[in-house]
């Protein structure tokens, strides 16, 4: 109960922060930074190096890229059906196709089944939703605002992506053993990422000019709070068999809000900010709500 009131208490004083007007505009853009360049990277070493590895977590990694190829295949047919415009499109398969696994992910996890699962989560992000976002992601959010895609820039970002070398040297030191200080430090620093991503998300809700929007808006959160998830769960428990706890933490992060790195990506490529930010601020809290819902349903897997 704890670690929940904890997420309430961040996200609404990042709103408040942002109301009072007292602190810059850069201000989640800097919280962010430290969260990407400290935060994640002390959390992936810390939980990677003592993990478990075993085959359930090619699961795990391979959530992401099949929600964000299922995104792609529903709003690019959905478009075509709808006459959708091609920036609607592009932000909808972008931002709807890809969970908040870890700013909003990693806190929702440790709330619901605490920091053993820590893991999963880091897993279900840097092979997943952070690799689909710097390949695929990319790749679709240049191609739907006529751009052009360059092989070299996508390879240099998933490279020099901070988490990404962190997860790496997490692996490469697997095999040796980490001082007591090491480990405390690793701890207090991944400590961080909690407090600091729900108040970066707080202070970046935006709410206004709902009504133009309500269409998509409506689509790509129920396919990415709904419809989504329960095609993980489909694919993996009904189809595969897969149960325990690798597969839920797997399905709830499936089940995460949209993210906020996507819509980033996605109002850079300028398709459609107002959608993407609804998207990202009405997603978030909303998901408090359904992933309550979804820990329930995954309790007797």
């Amino acid at each position: 109960m704890a670690n929940i009131i904890l997420l309430a208490v961040c996200l609404l004083s990042g709103i408040g922060l942002n109301r009072t007007g007292r602190f810059p505009a850069t201000t989640a853009a800097s919280l962010n930074g430290f969260i990407i360049h400290i935060s994640l990277p002390a959390l992936t070493i810390l939980h990677i190096h003592t993990m478990k590895l075993d085959s359930s977590l090619a699961l795990t990694a391979g959530m992401a890229w099949l929600l964000f190829g299922c995104a792609w295949l529903l709003f690019g047919c959905a478009g075509l059906m709808f006459k959708l415009d091609r920036k609607t499109v592009g932000a909808l398969i972008v931002v709807a196709g890809l969970g908040n696994t870890s700013f909003v992910g990693l806190p929702m996890i440790e709330a619901y089944f605490g920091k053993s699962s820590l893991g999963i989560g880091i897993i279900a992000d840097q092979l997943g939703s952070f690799m689909v976002l710097s390949t695929l992601g990319i790749f679709v959010a240049t191609i739907y605002s006529s751009g052009t895609v360059s092989l070299r820039q996508v390879v240099k970002k998933v490279l020099m992506f901070p988490p990404f070398q962190a997860l790496v040297l997490a692996f490469l030191l697997r095999s040796v053993p980490l001082p007591d200080w090491s480990v405390t430090i690793l701890e207090k620093l991944g400590g961080t990422l909690t407090p600091l991503a729900l108040v970066s998300v707080g202070f970046q809700l935006r709410f206004g000019g709902i009504r133009a929007i309500v269409g998509p808006l409506a689509a790509g959160l129920a396919y990415k709070l709904l419809l989504g998830p329960a095609i993980i769960y489909l694919l993996y428990v009904t189809l595969l068999g897969a149960s325990g706890n690798g597969v839920q933490v797997t399905i709830f992060e499936a089940a995460m809000a949209p993210m906020i790195t996507a819509g980033i990506i996605a109002i850079d490529h300028d398709l459609r900010p107002n959608l993407v930010g609804m998207l990202v601020g009405i997603g978030i809290p909303v998901s408090f709500a359904t992933l309550y819902v979804w820990h329930i349903l995954l309790k007797g897997l």
